[in-house]
C-alpha cells in the first residue's frame, strides 16, 4: 500500500516537515529519504480514517508496524528489513517532534522495535586504516589527503560537518575541532589526538596557503582552484587511497565515522562519550555500535 495522502492537512505537514529537515541541516539522503517514508504512514493513517496527528494513538503505530512487517520489498522482493522498519520509526518519532516544535498538535511515540540492526555495511579495521596513511603521497595533496582523514576519521565528523569546516574552527591550542554546522545545527567541539594535530598543523602550514593562491576562502579543506572543497571531492580522494592501499571493501567518508566509532568503543571509551563525540541527538544510535563485535578491529 504505498502511496502518498491526499489530506490537504497531511499534504501541508508533509511539505513543513521536508522544509523542516532542511532548515536544520539533516543529511542530503535524509532530506530526499525521509518524506518519502512519511508519506507512506500518512497514506496508512488515511486509510485507518485518521485524518488529524491528535488522532494518532498506540494502536494505529502498533497496527502500521505489524503492516510494514507483513509488506514485501517492492524493489528487491521479499520483506522490509529490519534496518528500513527501524528508520521508519524515526522517521514517524522526527514528524512528532517537527508538530511540537512548529508549535502543532502533535502525538506521542512509544514504540520500541525489538531486535538488534544496523545500516552499517561495513568498518575498517585498524590495519586497513595504517594501510590509508601509507598510501598518502609527499606533496601537497599529500598532506590534504591527511587532512581530511584527520577531520572524517580522526574526529569522526559527517561529510557536510568536514566539508563545513572553516581555518578559524581548527583549534590547535586547544586541540579542539568546532563544529558549528553539524545535524541539525547543533554545534559541538570533537577532540583533536595525536597524529591528527600534526597533520591539520602542517595542512593549514604548508599545504594550504599553496592552494590558496590570493584566493580568501575561508574554508579549511581547499581545492586545486583555491575554494571550498566539496565533500565530493574528498570522497574521490579517499577512493583513491583505498585503491592504492588495495582495500576492495566499499567504503565512503561516512565508513571513517563508524570505523573511528567502533575502534573507540573497543578501545573501552564508554558509549556515552561516543555519543557526544559523534554529536549524536540519542544513545539509540551509538548503540549500533555495540553491535559490531564480530567486526575484526
Amino acid at each position: 500500500m504505498q502511496g502518498t495522502p491526499k489530506n490537504p492537512l497531511y499534504i501541508r505537514l508533509q511539505t513543513g516537515f521536508t522544509q523542516w529537515l532542511r532548515i536544520l541541516n539533516f543529511e542530503p539522503t535524509s532530506q530526499r529519504d525521509m518524506p518519502k517514508m512519511l508519506d507512506e504512514f500518512l497514506a496508512y493513517l488515511e486509510l485507518q480514517n485518521c485524518l488529524h496527528p491528535h488522532d494518532i494513538q498506540s494502536d494505529h503505530l502498533k497496527n502500521y508496524f505489524e503492516y510494514l512487517d507483513q509488506r514485501p520489498n517492492q524493489k528487491w522482493g521479499g520483506g522490509l528489513s529490519k534496518n528500513y522498519i527501524r528508520k521508519q520509526l524515526q522517521v514517524i518519532r522526527k514528524f512528532s517532534r517537527y508538530l511540537t516544535e512548529s508549535g502543532q498538535e502533535s502525538f506521542t511515540v512509544k514504540m520500541r522495535i525489538k531486535g538488534k540492526s544496523s545500516n552499517i555495511k561495513c568498518i575498517l579495521t585498524q590495519a586497513e586504516i595504517s594501510r590509508l596513511y601509507a598510501a598518502v603521497k609527499d606533496d601537497t595533496l599529500g598532506l590534504r589527503d591527511k587532512a581530511i582523514l584527520a577531520l572524517y576519521y580522526g574526529c569522526g565528523l559527517r561529510k557536510n560537518e568536514g566539508a563545513s569546516i572553516n581555518v578559524r574552527d581548527i583549534l590547535l591550542d586547544k586541540e579542539l575541532v568546532y563544529v558549528r554546522k553539524g545535524k541539525g545545527y547543533k554545534e559541538r567541539y570533537v577532540p583533536l589526538a595525536g597524529i591528527g594535530i600534526a597533520d591539520l598543523q602542517n595542512y593549514i602550514l604548508y599545504a594550504r596557503p599553496l592552494l590558496a593562491g590570493d584566493k580568501k576562502d575561508e574554508a579549511l579543506l581547499l581545492s586545486v582552484t583555491g575554494t571550498r572543497l566539496s565533500g565530493h571531492t574528498a570522497y574521490e580522494r579517499l577512493q583513491k587511497l583505498k585503491k592504492t592501499a588495495g582495500i576492495k571493501k566499499p567504503a565512503g567518508l561516512h565508513t571513517l565515522r563508524h570505523s573511528i566509532a567502533s575502534h573507540l568503543l573497543h578501545s573501552g571509551m564508554k558509549l556515552e562519550q561516543i555519543q557526544r563525540f559523534l554529536g549524536h541527538s540519542s544513545m539509540e544510535s551509538t548503540q549500533i555500535y555495540t553491535h559490531l563485535k564480530h567486526e575484526q578491529v
